[in-house]
């Protein structure tokens, strides 16, 4: 019997590293994505005024990341078939380490309880399309901290990591869908 994590396929990295348009680009090719938890709370804690950011209450923050990610885990689940995620469990355990939370034991025994394809995909970041935005306040620096922390965690946690290419858009899904397709012949 198949192991239904195995469909589910982790794209990481720092910002400012194109996943979000590479994600894009696989959801107009129809293929099923799970969207990055962090940026949509950020969005909906600005609209109502809530304290669950990264600059004001960062373990409420994970919390809801956490949550999010397992819901978004399930649903892949339920839906069966390849999904490409926007990050993944193990980034949390990045998260944690960057911000100094000393209570997240339990971000392990979730990536343990919901894993995903052994392979994960490496989107480093790229300093000719790093831009600010109203949710992503980190600088250049905190940027390549964070592909190397959240890169050095997964290859802790036993995944194959994968760089993607620094190329356009078209190349980097076709060298997705490329390596999915080797990594569900395995």
């Amino acid at each position: 019997m198949t192991n239904p994590a195995n469909t589910i396929f982790v794209l990481t990295g720092g910002p400012g590293s194109g996943k979000t348009t590479l994600l894009a680009a696989a959801a107009a090719a129809g293929i099923a994505v799970g969207q990055e938890a962090g940026r949509a709370i950020i969005q909906s804690q600005l609209r109502i005024g809530g304290r669950a950011l990264p600059r004001a209450d960062r373990v409420l923050y994970g919390e809801l990341m956490l949550d999010r990610d397992i819901q978004t885990y399930e649903a892949a689940i339920a839906r069966g078939g390849i999904t490409l995620c926007d990050r993944g469990v193990g980034d949390l355990i990045g998260y944690a380490r960057m911000e100094g939370l000393a209570e997240a034991e339990h971000f392990r025994r979730a990536a343990d309880l919901y894993p995903c394809n052994n392979t994960v995909f490496f989107a480093p970041p790229r300093r000719e399309i790093y831009a600010n935005d109203a949710e992503r306040k980190q600088d250049w620096a905190e940027a390549v901290h964070t592909f190397e922390t959240i890169r050095d965690v997964y290859v802790e946690l036993g995944y194959r990591i994968v760089k993607l290419p620094k190329a356009g858009v078209v190349e980097r899904l076709a060298f997705v869908m490329e390596t999915i397709a080797d990594a569900r012949a395995d």
